[in-house]
């Protein structure tokens, strides 16, 4: 009988089936179905998203690069922000093409190395979300304590960052340290090997449930009810437009991470020795496709609700691309600078949080 291996990003795990094998299940499951759509499906996918992900973080990258001298506390937010977007960008190519052979042809070196990837960006996006929704909060609901002032600084946020990677990398040890290659039936998988007996499998995923859903959401939560009637209670114009897009921001996260940690979670209670049939195990391995889909589409969405929102950084944008491409930037650039001093000259300038200043 054929065996094959499955691809799963959600715990770099391609030997589920070996593992049921060694467990005792005596039943053997026919996993070509997922394979087949697996190899196919993944590799033009996570091309598409390293594509379009690469572009809209480099772009933000080389706008906060070449504009330093401006900097705040949210732009080094917004740049660690979409570095660890590259990071996690970084590694869809190999497992692209892992997909594709449905074989680990990159050596044990690049095992650890793609996973170091993966996971940093992965915690590192979530963790630099959750310190720019604390600078909002901060700035906004404590404007006027002089605590928060006093210390909201550029080289405050540069040490606040250096804890956030490190923080990151933290959380990614264990999976990093445990990745390695195996040889399977002559099939070559990079996959987290855990010592028997331990409970580190079970860990990886409540570790991912709660740092990837639970508590970020919890912190969005929190801080933007705290946010909204602040901005609710300004005279501004543009109090609306800052309200639409808070709830923007968290519906977006929740929306395209909440499947992938559901998934985790039934993964979770699988090892438990719940849905073990070969049933719920094509299942899984065929949700766990979609739900990736979504959640990983989320790095091509930052750039535009962090940074591109914004009219000061927008503007920002259509300056360096007119400087590149003038042909094709150079009248866009135009009409936007004259629309907005049209509006500009309309509208008030004595509100004290403007909607770009919470972008």
């Amino acid at each position: 009988m054929e065996t094959t291996v499955q691809h799963s990003m959600t715990d770099l795990n391609y030997s589920d089936y070996y593992d049921e094998l060694k467990g005792g299940i005596s039943q053997v499951c026919n996993y070509n179905n997922v394979r087949d759509f697996s190899q196919v499906f993944l590799p033009s996918f996570f091309s598409i998203v390293f594509i379009v992900g690469f572009i809209g973080n480099g772009l933000v990258l080389c706008v906060l690069v070449k504009y330093r001298n401006r900097s705040n506390v949210t732009d080094v937010c917004l740049f660690n922000l979409a570095l660890s977007d590259l990071l996690f960008l970084s590694s869809l190519p190999f497992w692209a093409h892992y997909a594709a052979i449905a074989q680990w042809t990159f050596g044990s070196f690049m095992c650890h190395a793609v996973t170091a990837f993966y996971m940093l960006g992965f915690y590192g996006s979530i963790f630099f979300m959750i310190l720019m929704t604390l600078d909002r909060y901060a700035v906004i609901v404590h404007a006027h304590t002089s605590l928060f002032s006093k210390h909201r600084s550029v080289r405050a946020s540069i040490v606040l960052a250096l804890l956030m990677w490190v923080l990151s990398l933290a959380a990614s040890l264990p999976m990093i340290i445990f990745s390695q290659v195996k040889n399977e039936s002559n099939v070559l998988i990079c996959t987290e090997e855990y010592p028997e007996g331990t409970k580190w499998k079970l860990f990886s995923y409540i570790e991912l449930n709660i740092l990837g859903l639970i508590f970020p959401i919890s912190v969005m939560v929190f801080c933007y009810s705290h946010i909204i009637p602040v901005l609710m209670a300004l005279k501004s114009q543009k109090r609306h437009k800052a309200v639409r897009l808070i709830l923007v921001l968290v519906t977006v996260f929740f929306l395209f991470w909440t499947p992938y940690n559901i998934v985790i979670f039934l993964k979770f209670l699988r090892h438990m020795g719940y849905m073990t049939s070969c049933e719920w195990e094509q299942d899984l391995h065929m949700a766990t496709q979609w739900v990736e889909t979504i959640a990983f589409s989320h790095c091509c969405l930052n750039p535009i609700i962090y940074a591109f929102v914004g009219q000061k950084f927008r503007t920002l944008v259509l300056k360096v691309l007119k400087q590149w491409f003038p042909v094709c930037f150079g009248r866009c650039t135009t009409i936007v600078s004259e629309f907005s001093e049209r509006r500009g000259s309309v509208s008030s300038r004595s509100s004290v949080i403007s909607s770009t200043k919470i972008v």
